[in-house]
């Protein structure tokens, strides 16, 4: 999926996640890094795959769900915000999403160049896996 700013390259954002308080205790970062895959549209909810992961409940996750925070927000504001979007930040559980966390979402810039030698690509996800 790519960003409709720059149809070229897949969008890639940052999550601050603010809430729960012990995030960044737990992981050692408050700021998640990911490629958005269905950010086309005023869509309600964005699955964005993360370029590390995380733990929460001692559980680790390579993927959130996030939604807007408050009533008549849309996602799509991301392009024009200057700070970011506050957002709800969701984990898969085995019943489906859900919703445990806050924080914001913005534009992030293009990913460091990977070393040829570990095999990543540094363009973004694999558009026909989606990973």
């Amino acid at each position: 999926m790519t960003s409709s700013l720059h149809p070229e390259t897949p969008f890639r954002l940052r999550v601050h996640v603010s809430e729960p308080f012990d995030f960044e205790r737990e992981n050692a970062v408050s700021d998640l890094y990911g490629w958005c895959l269905d950010c086309e549209g005023d869509g309600d909810e964005w699955e964005i795959k993360l370029e590390g992961s995380f733990q929460f409940n001692e559980v680790e996750y390579d993927r959130v769900l996030i939604g807007p925070r408050y009533v008549g927000e849309h996602l799509a504001k991301v392009h024009d915000a200057l700070l970011g979007v506050p957002v709800r930040i969701a984990h898969r559980t085995r019943s489906g999403w859900h919703f445990a966390m806050t924080g914001m979402i913005s534009p992030a810039p293009p990913s460091p160049p990977q070393d040829a030698t570990d095999g990543s690509d540094p363009s973004g996800p694999d558009e026909t896996t989606g990973s």
